[in-house]
């Protein structure tokens, strides 16, 4: 963890944030960062954006505008303090702070001509192994086979993830289909598909164990979540009785929890939310400490937007990254070009852009029918 992450050598010359906006174009939001003649954007998870803006505008934004982005891991915790900002401190607080980094990381990727990944680390793969995740919950097993069946032949995917429990709780309905669906699922696709589950929070122990057993049995490859996500004490339990990984991570929004997940080895894979978590400096950070604990980082994919992207970068250069990573597919997402990848994942591995900062252009159309949003 400690030591600095962004290569600011990068950079011999001052890099002034001008200006930074908040965009907003149909329901998606936009952070643009203007400075040096150049201009930086990312997705600010429109999701959360349309009910927590006033918080970038208002507790975030300020903090960030006439400073040198070189120094921008400085200013980052300068943010974090100031205002007293930390006691606001949570999903909406940190997604604001993680959609002003990215955007900024944007904008010096293009000072330096360089991608994210080199900015922030060792780039040592082009090619990122991806699963299709599917956000059902309730179906018959028999409807979701058919739904990851389909999501999977749209890329090639080598990897799917489901969903287990009923969110934070579980019933006999729910048990019963959790039980069928590890089964069924493994069966339908066969040994050569890498299969994860997510539960949510959903079990108390016992229940834990009784599933992760039965996706031993079915060799499934992780065990995200099988307790709620505070519930640390219960999931270092689950994790020490079962010999499947367990995963945890996307609520955690502190380093200091990662550090305690990963020094009491409370779940084996760590999964930092790239915007829950607040950018992608933070969250290599964690991946740092993971590795020097020989665990694995794979970082949670919320929202859609430009998330995708934001992963790749990210396994680009943290080389604890884990063999896949989460794609939603290109339905819905922000309409951009690229010069250097087609964007889509093709045979279950999508190609990162090689281009500066995201590697990507956003349509100028698009961007003509953005309008800012003012506090």
């Amino acid at each position: 963890m400690e030591g600095p992450v962004l290569k600011t050598e990068l950079f011999p010359n001052p890099a002034p944030i001008d200006s930074i906006d908040l965009l907003k174009a149909g329901r998606h939001y936009l952070v643009r960062v203007r400075g040096g003649g150049l201009t930086g954007y990312s997705e600010a998870h429109s999701s959360v954006m349309s009910v927590a803006y006033p918080i970038l505008l208002k507790r975030v934004i300020p903090n960030f505008v006439k400073k040198d982005a070189r120094q921008l891991e400085r200013i980052f915790g300068e943010a974090y303090v100031a205002q007293s900002n930390y006691k606001w401190q949570g999903l909406p607080f940190w997604v604001s702070m993680a959609a002003v980094e990215i955007a900024i990381l944007d904008l010096l990727g293009q000072a330096a001509k360089k991608p994210l990944g080199e900015l922030l680390g060792t780039v040592t793969k082009r090619e990122i192994g991806v699963y299709r995740a599917s956000g059902n919950r309730g179906n018959a097993p028999e409807a979701e086979i058919d739904y990851l069946k389909k999501i999977a032949a749209e890329d090639g995917a080598a990897a799917i993830k489901y969903r287990l429990g009923a969110r934070m709780r579980y019933n006999d309905a729910s048990t019963r289909r959790d039980l069928a669906l590890i089964e069924l699922t493994r069966k339908t696709f066969g040994e050569k598909m890498t299969i994860y589950a997510d539960a949510n929070g959903s079990y108390d122990v016992p229940m834990a164990l009784r599933i992760g057993r039965a996706m031993e049995a079915t060799n499934h490859r992780f065990f995200e979540e099988p307790a709620p996500f505070d519930y640390y004490d219960e999931t270092r339990e689950i994790a020490a009785a079962l010999k499947i990984p367990i995963a945890l991570g996307e609520e955690e929004m502190s380093l200091r929890g990662f550090r305690r997940i990963i020094e009491h080895r409370i779940a084996d894979i760590v999964q930092p939310d790239l915007m829950y978590f607040g950018g992608m400096i933070r969250s290599i950070k964690v991946a740092r400490m993971a590795a020097a604990a020989g665990m694995e980082c794979t970082p949670h994919m919320s929202g859609g937007g430009l998330g995708y992207l934001y992963v790749a970068h990210f396994a680009s250069c943290v080389p604890n990254a884990g063999p896949h990573q989460e794609y939603k597919g290109m339905d819905g997402t922000l309409p951009v070009e690229c010069a250097t990848a087609p964007l889509k994942s093709v045979n279950g591995k999508l190609t990162v852009p090689t281009g500066p900062g995201l590697g990507v252009t956003i349509d100028p159309d698009f961007l003509k029918r953005a309008e800012v949003v003012r506090g």
